[in-house]
């Protein structure tokens, strides 16, 4: 560990995570690896771990698998905070000169994910309510996360027959399930992904241990399995 490049045994006691966690985030682009030429071993620049040590996307996988305290800036414990941190949100970006109809689709995007998470939770969360959301509006990032009760154990309320994760995950994005009063007023994740087909934004969801991945401008699922297992959802949402 003397300066430019770390193994990715190295790499892991740096940020505190699993080699197949290392892996996983490499393959799916959120810590991308570093590769000798002609070689396959994975090596990481110091300065990428530093930087993404102190990302979103870490502080929300933490409190995702522990709950621990988070700033209140990153947290809103009830859907009327979530919502004055979105339209806050919305507001930034507009200040910062993103294109109103862009700001308008990414708005509805992470709305209508956080919103699941308060709806499918109410009254039911399993120790933490409420959720992590935060944003980078320079690297184009919005991270959701709830510690709620998932969505394999929110959906097989109502279709029983669901006995993975990723059933859960697939029927969630591309079913209509009757007997989900919230779903009456939206198009739930399905509508998420509809936006996400039709313009330059991409998603990964993680539930239970699968993670659900949308590329831009593709309304292609790709369910992957995670090592690690979180009680509720993850989502990055980037654009």
């Amino acid at each position: 560990m003397n300066g430019k490049l770390l193994n990715i045994r190295e790499a892991t006691k740096f940020l505190g995570v699993s080699v197949d966690t290392l892996r996983r985030w490499d393959k799916s682009g959120k810590l991308v690896a570093v590769r000798k030429p002609g070689g396959t071993h994975r090596y990481y620049a110091i300065k990428d771990l530093e930087m993404f040590s102190s990302d979103l996307i870490k502080l929300a996988n933490e409190w995702a698998l522990s709950g621990k305290e988070i700033s209140p800036d990153l947290y809103c414990s009830n859907s009327a905070v979530f919502q004055t941190k979105l339209m806050r949100m919305q507001d930034e970006m507009l200040v910062l000169g993103k294109e109103r109809g862009l700001v308008s689709l990414m708005g509805a995007v992470a709305g209508e994910i956080g919103n699941n998470s308060y709806d499918h939770n109410l009254g039911n969360w399993p120790d933490v309510p409420g959720v992590f959301f935060g944003y980078d509006i320079q690297k184009g990032t919005i991270v959701l996360a709830d510690r709620g009760l998932g969505i394999l154990k929110t959906l097989s309320r109502v279709k029983p027959s669901l006995i993975s994760h990723e059933e859960a995950v697939r029927a969630a994005f591309t079913e209509t399930i009757s007997g989900r009063a919230p779903e009456k007023r939206g198009n739930g994740l399905k509508f998420v992904r509809k936006i996400i087909a039709q313009n330059p934004i991409s998603l990964s969801f993680q539930t239970g241990d699968v993670e659900l991945q949308i590329e831009k401008e593709s309304g292609d699922l790709r369910i992957v399995k995670t090592k690690d297992k979180i009680q509720g959802c993850l989502a990055i949402i980037k654009f």
